[in-house]
């Protein structure tokens, strides 16, 4: 089929042509074409290079309209299979589905973390532009920023009342805020030195826990802001450290491709995991409802016993999510599917899924029982740094390197 250009385009294309001939050095075939195609020998500045230019953005446009394609037939599946209405499956089964409810905008630099507060219907987002956010979940409102911190905020946790938030940054500081009235800083703890990459409440809130590329983890009292213990392992930067539900250990996770879990009321290291093939960059403990389904996955049956766990997830830059079992030690099983980085990982209360975020772009939603990614969401524009799943509302957030935040209905 013949594509017809109007007089004026063909003239110059014609140009471009002519300027691509010349520029490489084809002159006999320039002699020739300039001939056919009657052109002056004179050509316009304005056509130098513009053949590879347009050449260039056409594979970026044809990549750009391949990735709507594959998002837009994602939309219509959802929508002919009816993405189940909320009535038809129990909160369980809720999963989040594109699009999103709400992309919030207004950090300056890249998204480091999003967390849910416990109670009201809030979120927080920390960044690299050295502030953190508070927005409604539920409307999308910017409702204040925290500012103290003077480089990049790395983490963010609430007690368990969210009454006090706890951040860390590479301004190598650990800062208390009020999150009941003032929302003031109250306590700022310095030890570290180096970048603060990972910060966690033990549950009772009486002491804060800090991971450090200084390869160190340090426990502060939050009463008084000294530094209680230090705990000393790992060869190289300590990613990110979490406390399991009843408070008693503490796993953290590390550039030295180990995951480290710990006794919390010693300086003890009770165990080192360590089957990734590079930086273990997150972690997170499995709520007593993902028992079952990871029991399953791991294939254990009656005769051999069950898994007692507690159980952690992993997610580390060879791409992969691995499942542990804590108290014996050993690797149950590994989520492979991600093309890049995993950054961010986050249990759906009900037991059933996982969300991971990686520098892939995407969301997965992993069915933990069949060991499967039940669904990709393409998410944002860049890496997606973080994930956070809601304990008791339909609602997952995710932030990114693009600056935004986005709410996603679960349904």
């Amino acid at each position: 089929m013949k594509m017809v250009l109007s007089q004026r385009q063909r003239e110059e294309l014609n140009q471009a042509i002519a300027d691509y001939l010349g520029s490489n050095g084809y002159q006999d075939a320039l002699e020739a074409f300039r001939k056919e195609a009657d052109i002056s020998s004179e050509i316009e500045r304005k056509f130098g290079g513009l053949l590879e230019k347009k050449w260039t953005s056409v594979i970026r446009l044809q990549k750009k309209v391949m990735e709507l394609e594959a998002r837009l037939s994602e939309a219509e599946k959802e929508a002919i299979e009816g993405a189940p209405t909320k009535a038809k499956r129990s909160p369980g089964e809720w999963i989040p589905r594109p699009p999103e409810k709400f992309a919030l905008t207004g950090h300056r630099a890249s998204i480091t973390r999003v967390l849910f507060h416990p109670i009201f219907s809030l979120m927080v987002s920390s960044s690299e532009d050295a502030t953190i956010k508070i927005w409604d979940f539920e409307t999308g409102e910017y409702e204040r920023s925290l500012k103290g911190h003077t480089d990049s905020v790395q983490d963010i946790a609430f007690d368990a009342q969210g009454k006090l938030l706890a951040s860390c940054s590479a301004d190598l500081s650990i800062k208390l805020w009020d999150f009941q009235q003032t929302y003031e800083c109250v306590k700022t703890m310095h030890g570290h030195d180096h970048n603060v990459s990972s910060v966690a409440f033990v549950p009772a809130g009486d002491f804060v826990l800090s991971a450090s590329r200084d390869k160190t983890i340090k426990m502060w009292e939050v009463a008084t802001g000294y530094c209680v213990k230090t705990y000393t392992g790992h060869r190289e930067w300590v990613r990110m450290v979490r406390v399991n539900i009843d408070g008693g250990l503490f796993a953290s996770c590390s550039n030295d491709h180990s995951i480290r879990v710990w006794l919390t009321n010693s300086k003890d290291c009770k165990l080192e995991l360590r089957e990734h093939e590079h930086t273990v960059e997150c972690i997170a403990w499995a709520p007593e409802s993902a028992s079952a389904a990871i029991n399953e996955a791991a294939g254990a049956d009656n005769k051999k016993g069950v898994h007692q766990g507690p159980f952690l997830a992993s997610g580390s830059r060879d791409k992969t999510i691995r499942i542990w079992d804590v108290s014996a030690g050993i690797c149950l099983f590994t989520l492979t599917g991600h093309d890049n980085w995993v950054r961010g990982i986050s249990f759906h209360p009900g037991g059933k899924y996982m969300v991971s975020a990686s520098d892939d772009k995407t969301l997965r939603v992993w069915d933990l029982r069949n060991k499967r990614c039940m669904k990709t969401l393409y998410a944002h524009q860049h890496f997606c740094t973080s994930v956070d799943f809601h304990k008791t509302h339909p609602y997952v957030i995710s932030g990114s390197v693009d600056q935004t935040v986005k709410v996603w209905e679960c349904r």
